[in-house]
């Protein structure tokens, strides 16, 4: 952890590796972030609202996992199979029509078979009908701030008003993988049998490259070849998603074009925990005499790999702190740069409530503020 009880100076001339521009690679799109402090590593065309194909299915799980949070649902639940699941086309898991099918497998089709049938019928099973899920779908895609996404089925079915950005999918794969970590290990499966057919899981690089955990292919004839890919290297993880590739191919060598690119010339480090004592300051009138202070939230940073020992760490406290004070009050600033650039200034806030003191302490604390 970074020492921030003063001003920190530490510095190691040119020490951080040059960063050159991003690969210049064949896809139509692409959007490339670290996961934990969510700096932008590489992007092109990220704000282009483009057809996601299957990459839908992201958010179809992911309405799923809330609905499990919620216990509306859980894994056990049987579903019923209908003729609209059954006929769908594309990718399925060879679902039967007035069967019944647990959650377990409809999730496991849906997330490493990609199964269009099993889409449909877990929307069926928690909305009634395709229509009412999609809703609430584009709801969820609203409040984690997927502005200029807009879904029309829970499949990615071609269709010209369902539509998304590398931007907008960057922040979905981040709730899944941060909201649900215990779901989150399906999409690193290479394989899924269900009714006696093995399917195999179409990210090509959970094969090629062991770091590789996730997350999802995409195809269509408008939405070409499309991959959400997320890897995890010497505890740093970086998402990549790569839209409009023209094979299969070609989505997975510019996944790992990416992945390396950003592995290579850059270095993530949680600097401070979340509730982590950073101080205890004075506080006056008070029914004690110091508050610990802390940051709600880790706090992590991204950097040009070799540049940590070239941060700076600022705490800029009140020195004014008057009881009460509630946990989570702010009460000053957590600054972090490098070199001219702030790279984060985020809230110091009481890690505790501290309740106004008996008279005789306020009086004393009054006093004493007087001589200072």
């Amino acid at each position: 952890m970074l020492c921030v009880s003063a001003l920190m100076f530490l510095t190691v001339a040119n020490a951080a590796m040059p960063i050159p521009a991003p690969p210049d690679v064949a896809a139509k799109n692409y959007f490339v972030i670290d996961f934990s402090s969510g700096k932008v590593l590489a992007e092109k065309n990220a704000d282009y609202k483009i057809e996601p194909a299957s990459i839908t299915k992201m958010m179809t799980a992911y309405v799923v996992y809330k609905e499990m949070e919620a216990d509306r649902l859980s894994m056990d639940d049987m579903v019923d199979i209908s003729e609209k699941a059954w006929r769908m086309g594309g990718s399925r898991m060879y679902l039967e029509v007035n069967t019944k099918v647990s959650v377990h497998d409809l999730l496991k089709g849906l997330i490493i078979q990609s199964g269009n049938d099993a889409s449909v019928a877990l929307a069926e099973h928690i909305a009634g009908t395709e229509e009412a899920f999609v809703q609430l779908m584009n709801q969820y895609a609203a409040n984690l701030g997927m502005n200029n996404t807009h879904f029309v089925n829970c499949t990615g079915w071609p269709d010209k008003q369902h539509l998304t950005t590398a931007r907008d999918i960057a922040m979905l794969a981040v709730a899944i993988i941060s909201e649900f970590p215990e779901h989150y290990s399906w999409y690193a499966e290479k394989e899924y049998t269900y009714n006696n057919i093995k399917q195999y899981n179409r990210n090509k690089l959970l094969w090629r490259d062991a770091t590789v955990d996730g997350i999802k292919t995409g195809h269509t004839e408008s939405a070409g070849y499309c991959l959400v890919t997320s890897a995890i290297r010497s505890d740093m993880r970086i998402i990549s998603v790569v839209l409009g590739t023209d094979s299969k191919k070609a989505r997975a060598s510019v996944s790992q074009a990416l992945l390396n690119y950003g592995f290579r010339f850059y270095e993530s480090h949680t600097l401070y925990d979340a509730d982590e004592v950073l101080s205890r300051p004075r506080i006056w009138g008070g029914e004690f005499e110091n508050i610990t202070v802390g940051l709600a939230q880790d706090l992590a940073i991204t950097i040009p790999r070799g540049a940590y020992e070239d941060l700076d760490a600022t705490m800029d406290i009140d020195k004014n702190i008057e009881a009460p004070v509630t946990k989570g009050q702010q009460v000053g600033l957590v600054n972090v740069s490098l070199g001219d650039e702030v790279l984060a200034s985020v809230p110091l806030v009481a890690l505790e409530t501290i309740n106004k003191g008996g008279l005789l302490q306020q009086a004393k604390d009054y006093l004493l503020r007087l001589m200072n």
